[in-house]
């Protein structure tokens, strides 16, 4: 067996831990040469909603074909489905509870199966803590080594998959009502309020009852200083310069964001 196709992975696992490379070997074992590439793995524990923009965010950056592995399942070992979903650019595998909608809002599903057949698992009585070892990583080796998506179990209705519930984005003709999506490392936040709702408008973010300059990046204004700019993810974002916007602002996933508009 000698094929070279992409494995991404994205978990909340930490790397102070050997459960990610637990997942790395269990793939390595079912096939030695598949490329195997790391999203990210500190994702906050059990934040799904976290893991749905870092994924979504990295889709459009790999090659057609990728199977993309996410593990961020806090409801493991309960009676949440497992699936896998074939997309134009490849698969994704992983819990059913939304995880996959960011990228699904990018890139339609054209098929999604349940799952169900233990021959394509490590095991057939997988540990009830550690899917993504026992079923997803076995699952996402087998279908990056040319195994059909069929085979791995019945096939499900697009339109059953787990949504998260975020908040949607309001327009009206002089406001953008919006939440936030996700906080980075840095503590800039990041909006679900896409570019292209505002590009073609002057505007200005309030958040947290505080009204935020506008520029195009964190060097046009001073250290400590707040900042709204289109972020290079396509999405408004809300920085500090120097510092941490979130700990500043104390702001949390889903808070509401306003833009107005002219």
């Amino acid at each position: 067996m000698n094929n070279s196709t992409v494995i991404a992975l994205l978990t909340d696992f930490g790397l102070q831990d050997s459960y990610v490379s637990i997942i790395k070997g269990t793939i390595a074992c079912i096939n030695p040469y598949l490329n195997i590439i790391d999203i990210v793995h500190n994702i906050p524990p059990q934040n799904v909603a976290a893991g749905r923009f870092c994924l979504m965010n990295a889709y459009p950056f790999f090659p057609d074909g990728t199977v993309y592995v996410a593990v961020v399942d806090p409801e493991v070992g309960s009676q949440r489905r497992g699936v896998a979903i074939q997309c134009p650019q490849g698969y994704l595998v992983g819990p059913d509870n939304g995880l996959f909608g960011g990228v699904l809002s990018l890139s339609k599903a054209t098929a999604a199966v349940e799952l169900t057949n233990p021959n394509y698992w490590r095991v057939r009585q997988p540990s009830l803590t550690f899917h993504g070892r026992d079923i997803f990583a076995s699952v996402g080796a087998h279908l990056a080594s040319g195994l059909s998506l069929s085979a791995l179990g019945p096939p499900i209705s697009l339109d059953s998959l787990i949504e998260l519930p975020l908040k949607e984005v309001m327009v009206t003709a002089s406001h953008i009502h919006g939440c936030i999506q996700y906080v980075d490392n840095f503590g800039n936040i990041i909006t679900n309020i896409s570019e292209k709702l505002v590009k073609d408008h002057n505007w200005s973010v309030e958040i947290a009852k505080q009204r935020i300059k506008t520029a195009l990046t964190y060097s046009e204004v001073a250290q400590e200083e707040l900042v709204s700019f289109i972020g290079s993810h396509g999405w408004v974002e809300i920085a500090m310069n120097g510092s941490s916007a979130q700990q500043k602002l104390k702001v949390n996933l889903g808070d509401q964001v306003n833009i107005s508009i002219g």
